[in-house]
């Protein structure tokens, strides 16, 4: 069997709607590659024919190679089980809604031989297509990362983009269990390059990020990369410490000269913000102690239920024969 030389990962849930679209187009683009190469389709736990269209095309097409995990593990744990079973000396990581357009593939692998680059980061030069919320909540984020961390983040910069094998066996030596890779990638410190595009709308089905995950994912992203919020609630925590001392100092005067101080209502605005102070602090020290007991749990992030790779190794020798794609028969 001939070595593989790309590995495009597809990560997918509940894409029944997208998944041949996505085919028609990537389908003709690998032709052209000039490379031995596999389509490693994760399937994200769907619910929906997800698992038997995957099925299907593994049968028409014999680069493609099916991944299925138990449950709906997340987007971040999907990609990183395509990362942990890829078997190319380059992997790219690809949606298939074709928002991120494929055709991109080839410069990016162009780009990577040569600029000498151990990741090539597909830059959305338009984003139109997303709401305007999208597009502020996004840049905030990348802004916010940059400034609270170390992490040299790529502002209009998602989860497509190609990885030498170095950079891929880096990620998945990681302990690691609630990824960001959008900032895990460029943590790592390889030597990257660009390539820009226009991203598209959603080809069809439903969006896969609603509010809520993009919620975590921050969340994940901040207190995975920086202990600014530590230190943020350490300083929030010594000024309420100073504002009680200067109501104490302030009472205390006002008992001495005779003055009445309020009442209740004073009473209950301090005890009120002393309150929250430490509830916001035992908020973002949660979410930290959160990330810490999730780690020694040293649980997977994924469960997978099947690997067409294992299946095909017990099929026939004869089952497939050498060529650019079918060199990675599934």
């Amino acid at each position: 069997m001939s070595e593989v030389e790309l590995t495009v990962v597809v990560p997918m849930y509940n894409e029944q709607e997208v998944i041949p679209l996505f085919v028609e187009r990537l389908r003709p683009l690998a032709q052209g590659w000039g490379v031995t190469y596999e389509i490693l389709c994760v399937d994200d736990g769907s619910s929906d024919a997800t698992p038997v269209l995957l099925q299907r095309l593994r049968r028409e097409w014999d680069a493609v190679r099916v991944v299925r995990l138990r449950t709906n593990a997340g987007h971040q744990a999907a990609i990183s089980a395509g990362l942990q079973r890829a078997r190319g000396r380059y992997v790219v990581t690809i949606d298939a809604d074709l928002q991120d357009p494929p055709e991109v593939i080839g410069e990016m692998l162009r780009t990577a031989r040569e600029e000498h680059a151990d990741v090539v980061y597909g830059v959305r030069s338009d984003r139109s297509s997303d709401t305007t919320f999208k597009r502020v909540t996004a840049r905030a984020f990348y802004r916010s990362i940059r400034a609270l961390s170390d992490v040299d983040a790529r502002v209009d910069a998602g989860d497509f983009r190609l990885m030498s094998r170095a950079t891929v066996d880096a990620v998945n030596a990681l302990p690691e269990h609630n990824r960001v890779l959008r900032l895990v990638v460029p943590a790592l410190g390889f030597p990257s390059a660009s390539v820009e595009y226009r991203r598209a709308p959603r080809a069809a089905g439903e969006s896969k990020y609603p509010l809520a995950t993009m919620i975590r994912l921050s969340v994940d992203g901040v207190t995975g990369f920086s202990t600014a919020p530590l230190r943020f609630a350490t300083w929030l925590g010594l000024l309420g410490g100073l504002a009680a001392v200067v109501v104490l100092v302030f009472a205390l005067v006002s008992m001495l000269m005779g003055n009445t101080l309020p009442g209740w209502t004073s009473t209950v605005v301090i005890v009120a913000a002393v309150g929250a102070v430490q509830l916001l602090a035992l908020g973002i020290l949660g979410e930290y102690v959160g990330r810490t007991y999730t780690a020694l749990q040293a649980r997977p992030a994924y469960f997978v239920a099947h690997d067409s790779l294992d299946a095909a190794a017990d099929a026939p020798p004869s089952a497939g024969r050498p060529g650019v794609g079918s060199q990675t028969r599934t």
